[in-house]
């Protein structure tokens, strides 16, 4: 895109420029810090994520940090998390940080190539969400959120599809409440990936999947049959 540094917003002191953006749709933000060096460099500093929070969730300096292993980290990361918890996941209209740290540590863990254990990771979930006081219920109930949340936001490409495998393929261990996953979560993978992928399986792999499937769950819905 052409270089703006010196049009009329280019000259503005940059405590302005920062004013204006967090007044833009944050879908274009992306775009806006590509423009030039600048710009790019603002959305690189600590200013425009601290002011950006500061408005749109006065009260989130307020709250204390909380033990274990999921931290707030950067100023930039926190503004993500905030708007997760804001428009990702539902949580009864109250802004929970943790719960949006949360979802970005899941969807980090689950695109590495070295993912642990899915129930190692939900484990992890499940004593964070406890050591800030949350009932086994309660985190039990924000955990099943979390992971619905980012099974549906992932993109229908080759990544996901073995993803989704590797999760349906993974043994069920017996373990106790609420460290055991909900059954919406498991039938959310087994669902994403014979709706939004049933063009990717091969024959084979196909009636594997659908034979596991059959053995977690009473019945299948006739829309997961037919390769």
């Amino acid at each position: 895109m052409t270089d703006r540094s010196d049009g009329p917003i280019g000259r503005l002191p940059e405590h302005l420029i920062v004013e204006i953006f967090i007044r833009l749709p944050v879908r274009e933000w992306v775009e806006i810090a590509c423009v030039n060096k600048q710009w790019g460099s603002i959305f690189q500093g600590d200013c425009l994520w601290q002011t950006a929070i500061t408005r749109n969730w006065p009260s989130a300096d307020l709250r204390k940090r909380w033990p274990g292993p999921i931290p707030r980290g950067s100023t930039r990361r926190r503004f993500q998390a905030l708007y997760v918890s804001e428009n990702l996941v539902p949580s009864g209209g109250e802004i929970d940080e943790l719960v949006g740290h949360t979802y970005l540590y899941l969807k980090e863990q689950l695109e590495r190539p070295d993912m642990p254990p899915s129930s190692i990771i939900h484990g992890t979930i499940i004593d964070q969400f406890i050591a800030c006081g949350k009932t086994g219920e309660k985190a039990h109930d924000l955990a099943s959120k979390i992971w619905l949340a980012v099974i549906d936001g992932l993109e229908e490409n080759q990544q996901t599809f073995l993803l989704l495998k590797h999760l349906t393929r993974e043994g069920e261990f017996f373990l106790p409440f609420p460290y055991s996953r909900s059954y919406k979560v498991l039938w959310r993978v087994f669902d994403k990936l014979f709706t939004d992928f049933r063009d990717c399986f091969s024959g084979a792999d196909y009636h594997d999947a659908l034979s596991t499937a059959k053995s977690r769950f009473q019945l299948v819905p006739s829309t997961w049959l037919g390769h």
